[in-house]
């Protein structure tokens, strides 16, 4: 009995698409209900963090941006909604781009407006890279701790996402939707590097050149008075962190907070840095490990920016959604490892779980789901292919003369028999025999029409 309870544990056989499917809609149902109640909260004396976004958009459409960064200001507007708190804008000023139609509506709209919009445009993506999962990832709870915050977390996870899984195909693209990130720039701490180290050239100028573009397009469209204000504005996130006491250091998922918490400053600081250090050379290394598949070593990426960041709250965490599906897709074709499905099952919950655990435990678990997370997808990684001698060709292997002895690695059809080391297609399906999975790999099938001169100049990105 007691054997059959463990194996049901480690296998989990019984969690099969048709119960992921019934649990997925009931979490849906109660994700509605707390987003309901978070609307409502919102509404109250403590506001909400969109409270800022609002308020600096309403900077922008009284014809002084600048005062976006104004905590003067920022508190007059932010009070007049009927809020005791109010919160400071300190995002770069690229970001005011995005949030002032919405102080066009009133408050209690416009964050329906904010949660909706983002939500959706990070679901589509999210969607598009994993379609077999879609309905999981409508459901993710850290989507739902992202959108009771009315944060830009879905923001930023699009623009990840997009990123991972357009790299191969849209390089260009994948590489402007990294350089956008210069919103909130230290959810893109491990981007440059990973992409240096797998040569991907034409995306790392791309990202540049987006974030450039986008600073450049700020200064001229907002003045100078609203760059430099941004600059002042570093001191009220200086003294945030400075004076950072424990309900907000546990509020973090980071493993600089919880050192902090635990050890002090100077401690957090050096894990810190050790921690940025590892990873971004473990990221360096997953090009050799996952090989050319930019969405594998982007997986890793990705969790491991989980890891890296020391300034991260969950909200921040809807990317994770792609290392996450990765690991269901990797099981899926080639089967679960032992405890496997209940882990990603955890991981799946963590975003939202550990944080609404972290005040009662005084402490946030999510930087050892982050860890644990990027330990799943090192592990599934691929180990490199064998490298070729100079001058042999990709695919020659051996070949055996008709009398069993070794031939030439270049045989001639008429003298011998080529036997290929490739399993018979008959008896090893092939990898993307799923239609999900190959679009996953390769995008869309193409028309046989053609294309016109503007399909041309856009495929090329």
């Amino acid at each position: 009995m007691g054997g059959n309870a463990f194996d049901l544990l480690r296998d989990a056989d019984w969690l099969n698409g048709q119960r992921v499917r019934v649990y997925a809609a009931m979490i849906g149902l109660v994700s509605l209900a707390l987003l309901g109640v978070s609307w409502w909260q919102a509404q109250g004396g403590e506001g909400s963090d969109f409270l800022a976004f609002w308020g600096a958009g309403k900077a922008v459409l009284a014809g002084q941006p600048s005062a976006a960064y104004d905590l003067h200001w920022q508190e007059q507007v932010q009070t007049s909604t009927g809020s005791a708190g109010w919160f400071a804008f300190v995002n770069p000023p690229p970001f005011l781009f995005l949030v002032w139609p919405f102080a066009l509506l009133r408050y209690p709209l416009a964050w329906i407006a904010w949660v909706a919009l983002t939500y959706a445009v990070w679901a589509r993506v999210s969607a598009s890279a994993f379609p077999r999962l879609w309905l999981l990832a409508l459901v993710f709870p850290g989507a739902l701790i992202a959108a009771g915050h009315a944060q830009n977390g879905f923001v930023t996870g699009a623009l990840l996402v997009g990123g991972v899984a357009l790299l191969d195909r849209r390089p260009v693209l994948a590489g402007m939707l990294f350089g956008a990130l210069v919103i909130k720039p230290h959810l893109a701490l491990l981007v440059p590097f990973w992409l240096a180290a797998g040569g991907r050239w034409r995306a790392f100028v791309a990202a540049g050149a987006s974030a450039i573009g986008l600073l450049l397009a700020a200064w001229a469209t907002l003045g100078s008075a609203t760059m430099l204000a941004y600059t002042e504005s570093w001191a009220a996130s200086a003294a945030i962190m400075r004076t950072a006491d424990a309900d907000f250091l546990l509020r973090m998922a980071t493993a600089y907070s919880q050192v902090r918490l635990l050890a002090g400053g100077s401690a957090a600081l050096v894990v810190a840095g050790a921690l940025a250090a590892a990873t971004i050379a473990l990221v360096a290394l997953s090009w050799r490990r996952m090989g050319p598949d930019g969405m594998a070593s982007g997986a890793f990426m990705l969790a491991a920016t989980a890891v890296a960041s020391p300034y991260l709250f969950n909200y921040d965490l809807p990317f994770l959604v792609l290392p996450l599906f990765w690991l269901v897709c990797q099981g899926l074709r080639d089967g679960f490892r032992p405890w496997e499905k209940l882990l990603l099952v955890a991981l799946w919950f963590a975003p939202y779980a550990t944080r609404a655990a972290a005040l009662p435990l005084g402490l946030n678990l999510m930087p050892l789901a982050a860890l644990l997370l990027a330990w799943l997808v090192w592990t599934r990684g691929n180990t490199p292919a064998p490298t070729l001698a100079r001058g042999e060709p990709a695919g020659a292997g051996p070949v055996l003369r008709r009398d069993g002895s070794s031939g030439s690695r270049r045989p001639k059809m008429s003298s011998y028999t080529f036997r290929s080391s490739r399993p018979d297609s008959w008896i090893q399906p092939r990898p993307h025999q799923d239609a999900s999975l190959r679009l996953m790999k390769y995008g869309r099938i193409q028309p046989m029409e053609e294309p016109g001169f503007l399909a041309r100049l856009l495929g090329r990105c």
